[in-house]
C-alpha cells in the first residue's frame, strides 16, 4: 500500500478489541522505529515507556478522563516524556552531538530562557508521535494519540522523575463496531485549497 492511501485510512481508534493484542516481534519493532524518530539536530530529548501490564493500564486509565475505556482495552499504551531538566539536557544529550550542533542550539535555541527551551524539546517530542503513528499505520497497528491524560499522575504510576510525561499513545487493533473508522464516518479534511500554499517560478498560489 502506498504512503498516501495509508493516509486515506488512518484514523484515531475510538474503540478497541480487548483481545487483539500486538505480537511482540512487533512491538519491538515500534520501539526501534521510535528509536530512530527525527528531531532538530538530532537532540533526541524523550523517553518512550511502553505498558501492557493490566494493572498499570488500569491505574493509568483512571486518569485519563474520557480515555480509560481505550486505554484499558488497547493492546499497549506509548507514553511520550520529555527530558525535564534544561541543564540534564545539555549536559547528557548536547555533550554527545557534533559541535555545529551544539553551536546552533546555543545560538538559536539557549537565548529563549527556560521557558522557550522546554517548549523547544517539547516541539522534538511531537515530532516522533507523527513518525509513531504512521509507523503504526504502516503495520495495520491502529493508534489514539491522547493529550487528555493527567500528567503528574503518569509520573508519579511510572515513578518517573527525570522525565515529564507529554502525551499518550493507545495502540492495538480496532473493535469491528468502531464508528470512527472511515467505512463508518468518512473522514473530514479541510479542502487542499484552504491548507495548502504553492510557490512555482511564474505564480504564487
Amino acid at each position: 500500500m502506498c504512503f498516501l492511501d495509508i493516509a486515506k485510512s488512518r484514523y484515531t481508534t475510538k474503540k478497541y478489541d480487548p483481545n487483539g493484542k500486538i505480537a511482540d516481534e512487533i512491538i519491538e519493532k515500534l520501539k526501534e522505529i521510535l528509536r530512530l524518530s527525527p528531531s532538530s539536530i538530532n537532540s533526541q530529548p524523550w523517553k518512550f515507556t511502553f505498558i501492557s501490564d493490566v494493572k498499570t493500564k488500569s491505574e493509568l486509565s483512571k486518569v485519563s478522563f474520557h480515555n480509560e475505556e481505550k486505554i484499558n482495552d488497547a493492546s499497549h499504551i506509548v507514553v511520550f516524556s520529555v527530558i525535564g531538566n534544561v541543564e540534564d539536557f545539555e549536559n547528557r544529550n548536547l555533550s554527545c552531538l557534533p559541535e555545529r550542533s551544539g553551536s546552533y542550539y546555543n545560538r538559536m535555541v539557549k537565548p529563549k530562557g527556560e521557558a522557550g527551551i522546554k517548549s523547544w524539546l517539547s516541539c522534538q517530542v511531537y515530532i516522533s508521535l507523527g513518525f509513531f503513528l504512521s509507523a503504526c499505520a504502516s503495520m495495520g497497528i491502529d493508534s489514539t494519540p491522547m493529550e487528555g491524560v493527567e500528567t503528574d499522575a503518569y509520573d508519579r504510576i511510572l515513578q518517573q522523575d527525570e522525565y515529564k510525561t507529554l502525551f499518550a499513545v493507545a495502540i492495538g487493533y480496532r473493535d469491528k463496531e468502531d464508528a470512527n473508522q472511515p467505512s463508518i464516518t468518512p473522514k473530514f479534511r479541510l479542502e487542499k485549497e484552504r491548507v495548502i500554499r504553492t510557490f512555482s517560478l511564474n505564480k504564487q498560489g
